[in-house]
């Protein structure tokens, strides 16, 4: 079982950036689909990018593609979710979560994962 740990919000002012961190613990990442979901406040939670840990294939919500940018670092059993030009709207807590199916990748509101992280606050002040 795949223990994780967010780390890397923080308040920050639109158009600017932060990077999330979901370290793991328990076993290696890449046996899992990873998944950074988010969830702001009196919304549903949503998933916004995934990487699959079999081929490292990336996916994204329409809404920040081309902002963010999923990625994984096997030696530090790390994954990544690097966003750029911040808008006020992105503001929600962010979780990151693992399927025990490798090549999972859910867009959705996360019922398909399997273990979560207890996730990380940004707010993008305008």
């Amino acid at each position: 079982e795949v223990h994780l740990v967010e780390s890397g919000g923080g308040l920050v002012q639109a158009g600017g950036s932060l990077r999330l961190s979901c370290a793991a613990s328990g076993d290696t990442l890449d046996d899992y689909g990873i998944g950074w979901f988010r969830q702001a406040p009196g919304k549903e939670r949503e998933g916004i990018s995934c990487i699959s840990g079999s081929d490292g294939s990336t996916y994204y919500r329409d809404s920040v593609r081309g902002r963010f940018t999923i990625s994984s670092d096997n030696r530090k059993n790390t994954v990544y979710l690097q966003m750029n030009n911040l808008k006020p709207e992105d503001t929600a807590v962010y979780y990151c979560a693992a399927s025990d199916i490798e090549y999972l990748c859910d867009l959705g509101a996360g019922s398909s994962m399997n273990y979560w992280g207890k996730g990380t606050l940004v707010t993008v002040s305008s």
